[in-house]
C-alpha cells in the first residue's frame, strides 16, 4: 500500500501547550481522508506541519515520500493548499487571476491562457471568467481558488475547512468539485466543520481530540463501532426538554442533546429494545411527546460518542 502522507509521533508545542501529541497518521495515495475534531483539537496545526508552514517539535512526517523538514522543497513541489479564504486578487478577472498564478508557476503566456480557459470550464466558471473576482460569490471564489491550486499539478491537495462560511448551495457545488478531484485519483486531506460533508465525501475519517488521533476508519465502520442507533424525540410546544433529558439519563443512562430550541431531543441507543423502553417511559411520564423516530447513526453521533468517551478517559 503506497502512502501519500505518513506521520509517526508528530508533535507541536506552543509555549506550555502541546497542540499535537504524538500523532500517527497514514493517508493512502488516491484517497480522500477527512480529519475531524473540535476547534483547538490540532487539525490546522497538523496541516501546517504537513505543508511545511510549521516545523514539528518531535516525530516525523513524510508527504509523497519526502520528509517535511529535511526535504521541504520536495514536499512543496508536490502539494497544494486551499483554506477558508481564497488567495485571489479581487481587482482582476477570474481568467486574469489564473493566468497570473500560471505565470508564477512558470507557464509560458500561451500555455497560461489555454490552461486558464480549461480550468474555468472544468470548475463551472467559464461564463464568469471575464468578470472581476470582487463580484464573485463565496462559492465561486472558493472554486477559483481550487482551480489555482491545480496549476502546479499537485499530487496531494490539502483542503482546510474550504466550505466554512458558504451558503448551502455553494457548499453543495464545492463538494461536487471535490468529488471530481477524488475521481481523478488525487489524494485529498480535508478538514471540515460539517460532519455530513465528511460522510458524503471521505473514503476514511480520522477523529482528532486534544492533539491525538482517537479513531480512524470508513464512515460505515465508525458508525457501526461507535454510533449505535439514533432516537429522535420531538416534543410539543412548551414541553420540558430538561425533564426528558433527565429521565433518559436517570432511567437508562442515556446522554442526550437538544436541538431546535429544545423541541428536538436526540440520544444514541445500542438497540431497538432500549429505544422502545425509553419512549414508553417518556409517554408514561407525560412528557408531551409529539413524535419519535429511530434511525441509523450519522457521523454526528460518532463525533459526540467519541468526544464523551475521550472526556471521560481524560478525567480519570
Amino acid at each position: 500500500m503506497e502512502l501519500a502522507i505518513e506521520t509517526r509521533g508528530l508533535r507541536k508545542i506552543f509555549g506550555k501547550q502541546e497542540a499535537v501529541r504524538g500523532l500517527d497518521l497514514a493517508v493512502r495515495s488516491g484517497e480522500l481522508f477527512a480529519l475531524l475534531g473540535p476547534n483547538g483539537a490540532g487539525k490546522t496545526t497538523t496541516i501546517r506541519m504537513l505543508t511545511t508552514l510549521l516545523r514539528p517539535d518531535g516525530g516525523t512526517a513524510r508527504v509523497c515520500g519526502y520528509d517535511v523538514v529535511k526535504e521541504a522543497g520536495g514536499v512543496r513541489a508536490r502539494i497544494s493548499v486551499t483554506g477558508q479564504y481564497a488567495a485571489l486578487d479581487e481587482s482582476l478577472t477570474g481568467r486574469q487571476n489564473l493566468m497570473l498564478f500560471a505565470g508564477l508557476y512558470g507557464y509560458a503566456r500561451k500555455d497560461a491562457k489555454r490552461i486558464a480557459d480549461e480550468l474555468l470550464a472544468r470548475f463551472g466558471l467559464a461564463d464568469a471568467g471575464g468578470r472581476t473576482v470582487g463580484a464573485y460569490s463565496g462559492g465561486m471564489r472558493r472554486r477559483l481558488d481550487l482551480a489555482v491550486g491545480l496549476l502546479p499539478q499537485p499530487k496531494v491537495m490539502f483542503l482546510d475547512e474550504p466550505t466554512t462560511g458558504l451558503d448551502p448551495q455553494s457548499r453543495r457545488e464545492l463538494r461536487e468539485t471535490v468529488r471530481g478531484l477524488k475521481r481523478q485519483g488525487m489524494t485529498v486531506l480535508l478538514t471540515t466543520q460539517y460532519l455530513e460533508e465528511a460522510d458524503q465525501l471521505a473514503d476514511r475519517v480520522g477523529f482528532i481530540a486534544d492533539g491525538r488521533l482517537v479513531a480512524v476508519g470508513t464512515p460505515a465502520e465508525l458508525k457501526a463501532r461507535y454510533g449505535g442507533k439514533t432516537l429522535t424525540v420531538r416534543l410539543a410546544e412548551g414541553a420540558d426538554p430538561a425533564g426528558v433529558c433527565r429521565l433518559l439519563k436517570e432511567a437508562f443512562g442515556l446522554e442526550s442533546r437538544r436541538e431546535e430550541d429544545g423541541r428536538i431531543v436526540k440520544t444514541s441507543v445500542r438497540n431497538a429494545e432500549t429505544a422502545h423502553a425509553a419512549v414508553g417511559a417518556l409517554l408514561g411520564g407525560r412528557m408531551e411527546v409529539e413524535d419519535f423516530a429511530l434511525g441509523e447513526p450519522s457521523l454526528e453521533e460518532v463525533y459526540f460518542a467519541l468526544n464523551q468517551a475521550y472526556a471521560k478517559e481524560a478525567a480519570v
